[in-house]
């Protein structure tokens, strides 16, 4: 597996994200212990021994999308752990496009959040792919977890057609002559980013070589019966409709990617029955970016059990 590693360069004096850089080597070939490596990067704020908040971004975004939910939640006490995905921000890009699977991204965060860092009693949060990827950890790991919450996600089976919007996105993803990440973020944003954030959100990526990822992760979501994870997601889909820890759903009010995804979690978890779901109003598809500091006051009434 040929690796690219952005330069540290690249992350300098990015605007609202003074966060030191954390760094685990994980295996790069989960099913083939051969002991080659790859490098996940991830931010771990606030009290070590407090129990952690999990984050996971998805795609085309890195840990910069957390920026603002990231000091309310350290100031109410909580340990916050933001990582990566490979692929991603400060974290290793293999080159090519077939390197990535759906099973490794998985593997690749369960030896970060359960190997490495050794979480429990953790509380997590996963948008977009970040959903896809923690979702199947608690289904694995469901002890390690005490709540979750999810926005703007899935845990698709292929067993029901993804939205046009979807097809639309995956389509572009493989066909765009030009893949311009922090312009791709602030279209799916309600608020217009600045120049100096769009160019935070294309730090990663100095050119398209470091792209593999962003550009194959659309393909990877399941959207058939017969995709390789398909099964997997369906035992995890069977865990899940276990889970009676607190299960919470706070999607976005303007994201026609996953609009009305969260039903199938409120209806199917019991940890969701009688929980006060939430719909962030005002927030696109990345409504970290729109609504990140009410997103983080809804996470810390969440742990507190006080959310009404």
């Amino acid at each position: 597996m040929d690796l690219l590693r952005t330069p540290d360069q690249r992350f300098a004096d990015l605007p609202d994200y003074p966060f030191e850089p954390h760094y685990a080597e994980v295996p790069a070939y989960p099913d083939v212990p051969d002991g080659a490596t790859l490098r996940v990067h991830y931010l771990d704020e606030g009290p070590a021994d407090a129990a952690p908040i999990l984050l996971l971004h998805g795609e085309p975004s890195w840990s910069y999308l957390y920026r603002h939910m990231i000091p309310p939640l350290v100031a109410g006490g909580h340990r916050v752990i933001v990582p990566d995905q490979v692929g991603f921000g400060r974290s290793d890009k293999p080159t090519q496009m077939a390197d990535y699977t759906y099973a490794r991204h998985v593997a690749w965060m369960s030896s970060l959040v359960f190997d490495h860092l050794d979480l429990r009693d953790i509380t997590f949060f996963g948008q977009d792919w970040g959903g896809l990827i923690g979702l199947r950890l608690v289904a694995a790991r469901p002890e390690r977890f005490a709540r979750v919450a999810v926005g703007n996600t899935g845990l698709p089976t292929g067993d029901r057609a993804p939205s046009e919007a979807f097809l639309r996105w995956q389509t572009y993803s493989q066909t765009a002559t030009t893949f311009e990440i922090g312009s791709l973020i602030d279209a799916a944003c309600v608020r217009q980013l600045n120049a100096a954030e769009i160019a935070a959100y294309d730090a990663p990526f100095p050119d398209d070589t470091f792209k593999a990822g962003a550009r194959i992760w659309p393909s990877l979501v399941v959207t058939s019966p017969d995709d390789p994870e398909a099964a997997p997601n369906r035992a995890a889909w069977e865990v899940l409709q276990h889970f009676d820890k607190p299960f919470l759903c706070c999607f976005s009010d303007q994201d026609p990617i996953t609009r009305g995804g969260d039903k199938p979690f409120r209806k199917l978890i019991p940890g969701a029955q009688g929980q006060p779901h939430r719909t962030i109003e005002g927030g696109g598809h990345f409504f970290q970016e729109d609504k990140g500091p009410e997103l983080a006051r809804l996470l810390d009434e969440f742990i507190a059990g006080s959310l009404t």
